[in-house]
């Protein structure tokens, strides 16, 4: 009797399991009516009609309405901050470098470095590029240039000290004389 002899093992690198198939032989075996369908964009399945979301209403009513003026999301920034005596100066007149200088107090250090951190974030996510921020590091007077905006946001002795409104407004009142 002769005893057969089974072929060796086949590597594993080189065996392909027996459950897939080429790419190309995958291709060559679909019919006109798989390749359509496979082709064919899925189904969308529609919502019934009922009452919009509040969401999708505010955001239709915010495309409506008019993007907020520098100021008014400067102002409203400090506010949220908690600033201290704001103050806003139309300075048109007087100078050339801004028409609009906006002076603020915090009551620390940590307060005003924060506060004008804040607002620079909401004027960056409102479309206002900031230009230059001097004195975050000290945190006493921090001063924001926005163009058409000018901030300052001051610890409460310094604002005494350079009294900036005083000078502003001083020369408003002789330029009016």
């Amino acid at each position: 009797m002769a005893v057969k002899r089974s072929s060796p093992p086949a590597s594993k690198s080189s065996a392909r399991p027996p459950h897939r198939k080429a790419p190309a032989k995958a291709a060559a075996t679909r019919t006109p009516a798989t390749k359509a369908r496979a082709k064919a964009p899925a189904k969308t399945v529609r919502k019934a009609a009922g009452p919009k979301p509040a969401a999708t209403k505010q955001a239709k009513a915010a495309k409506g309405r008019a993007q907020p003026t520098l100021a008014q999301v400067v102002l409203d920034a400090l506010a949220d901050m908690k600033a201290v005596n704001v103050k806003a100066l139309d300075v048109r007149g007087i100078t050339d470098i801004t028409d609009t200088m906006v002076v603020a107090s915090g009551t620390s250090d940590r307060h005003v470095k924060s506060i004008a951190d804040r607002v620079v974030q909401r004027c960056k996510e409102a479309g206002f590029r900031p230009y230059g921020m001097e004195g975050e590091r000290d945190g006493e007077w921090v001063l924001l240039d926005l163009q058409d905006l000018v901030l300052h946001v001051m610890l409460p002795r310094v604002r005494e000290f350079y009294a900036l409104e005083k000078l502003w407004e001083g020369s408003a009142a002789r330029r009016a004389s």
